[in-house]
């Protein structure tokens, strides 16, 4: 027994906005996807917006994104007009009260488990924390200068050989000669993209066996398949190539439509970006815990008591 993977299909993005407030990196958080989202928050909380680029409002005063922002009790609080990307995530200093399956909540459509808010929802803190004010900016607490990654109508995408790159003999090239577009068909399982097809050098069929987070599988038909965080455990479509753990990001934030263009780096090259991937959130998170420290303010764990209050 076992569930996919799931979570927010941009990980970079996600686990910044729960260290800026300081936060656990996988504590829960909101997801939103291509739309204006707002809400009102019954007590003060500290809050970060990270993802794709929208503006965000707090009490009809514009904030930034990326950092961390005091919200007051009764201000409402506004991400709108999204101009580049998919996915804006929103990060709650002390998480939110949610359930979990396997030690996990996030959403699953394929089981139907997991939290999708409509108008009006409520959800509960898990912990309540009052919001550090910054005195002398009134913006946000601090500029931590993170590294924010650019998403907008084309994305490249790195990926190593798959274990079924010799089906493909004389084919398999044709990943990386010209961009593929993004199909409406697309969701957290995988993406479904348009272009010019590799094409098998055999015709049987292959048995079912597990496949990773990443793999550009090529089933019949006219489509690439690349699996993303919601994939089922098994498949039985040969895969060509895997993307690499740090460009899943950037695939996450790929709405339809958008231009990708495949580029193959070796497993040297994709493991150095994880490193950098990750140095980039720890140097963050140490920042946040120095700064956070002065003010007092303690790191929340991602399992704290449930305490009041909604948003």
């Amino acid at each position: 027994m076992g569930l996919p993977v799931n979570g927010a299909l941009d990980q970079y993005s996600a686990r910044a906005a729960n260290i800026l407030v300081a936060n656990h990196e996988n504590a829960p958080l909101v997801e939103a996807l291509a739309f204006d989202i707002a809400f009102v928050p019954s007590v003060d909380i500290l809050i970060a917006a990270t993802g794709a680029r929208m503006t965000l409002t707090v009490g009809g005063a514009e904030r930034p994104m990326w950092e961390p922002v005091p919200v007051m009790a009764g201000q409402e609080v506004r991400l709108s007009d999204m101009t580049g990307g998919m996915r804006t995530y929103v990060a709650v200093q002390g998480g939110f009260d949610v359930p979990d399956l396997l030690g996990s909540c996030a959403p699953d459509s394929v089981i139907e488990f997991g939290e999708h808010f409509a108008d009006g929802a409520a959800i509960a803190l898990n912990a309540s924390t009052r919001a550090p004010v910054n005195p002398y900016f009134g913006m946000s607490l601090f500029n931590f200068d993170v590294a924010v990654p650019y998403f907008g109508e084309t994305a490249v995408v790195d990926v190593t050989d798959g274990p079924d790159i010799a089906e493909f003999a004389g084919t398999a090239d044709r990943l990386f000669r010209a961009p593929y577009l993004v199909t409406t068909r697309s969701n957290q399982i995988g993406l479904r993209l348009t272009g010019d097809l590799p094409e098998r050098a055999t015709e049987g069929e292959m048995i079912s066996r597990g496949v990773p987070v990443g793999a550009v599988e090529v089933p019949p038909g006219d489509e690439l398949l690349v699996l993303h965080r919601g994939r089922g455990v098994t498949a039985g479509y040969p895969v060509l190539a895997v993307v690499t753990s740090t460009s899943l990001d950037t695939l996450g934030q790929a709405r339809p439509e958008t231009a990708v263009t495949f580029r193959h780096v070796s497993l040297e090259h994709a493991a150095r970006d994880a490193r950098a991937w990750r140095e980039r959130l720890d140097q963050l998170r140490d920042r946040v815990a120095t700064v956070f420290s002065c003010l007092g303010v303690e790191p929340c764990s991602a399992h704290a008591p449930t305490g009041r209050g909604t948003a």
